[in-house]
């Protein structure tokens, strides 16, 4: 399949974003990360008792944006974050990489890295490529506000 440029009705293949003939911006159907140079502001944030879920094991909740209280656990495996629905973590908006962040299991406890996303991974309102979670932690990803929830868990303050 191909997209024809509206300007000069050239045929050019389907990933292209401008005409290779006149150089128009073309109209596809291809879905592309909108990007932004700082954390998006996304109105009020939900108040959740985050002190009656039942915590077994770390989590991440979500305080803002789609799916508000949603859950989810960190298991033992390293955990795919990103707007691709094969993700561990599916986070449906055009803000978020297709393979926006990852969770893995380090030897100081979880840390958070950023897969090379385009609007970044913040963790406490600051830009990270890497750095441990710790209890309380607010990770936002694109739209997405989440807090980190691991009682059990150790403090770290090393960063990757």
């Amino acid at each position: 399949m191909s997209v024809i440029c509206s300007q000069c009705r050239t045929e050019n293949p389907k990933e292209s974003q401008f005409c290779s003939r006149c150089g128009e911006k073309l109209i596809s159907d291809l879905e592309t990360t909108i990007t932004f140079a700082e954390p998006i502001e996304i109105g009020e944030e939900e108040k959740i008792d985050l002190e009656r879920l039942a915590i077994e094991g770390p989590l991440l909740v979500v305080i803002k944006g789609i799916g508000v209280g949603q859950t989810f656990r960190i298991g033992t495996m390293d955990v795919l974050i990103g707007r691709d629905p094969t993700n561990d973590i599916f986070l449906d908006d055009i803000t978020v990489s297709r393979r926006h962040a990852q969770i893995k299991h380090g030897d100081n406890g979880l840390v958070i890295l950023d897969t090379g996303s385009l609007n970044g991974t913040y963790l406490n309102r600051e830009r990270v490529e890497g750095a441990c979670l710790n209890h309380g932690d607010e990770i936002q990803i694109g739209k997405f506000k989440m807090v980190f929830l691991d009682k059990s868990g150790a403090a770290h303050d090393d960063k990757e």
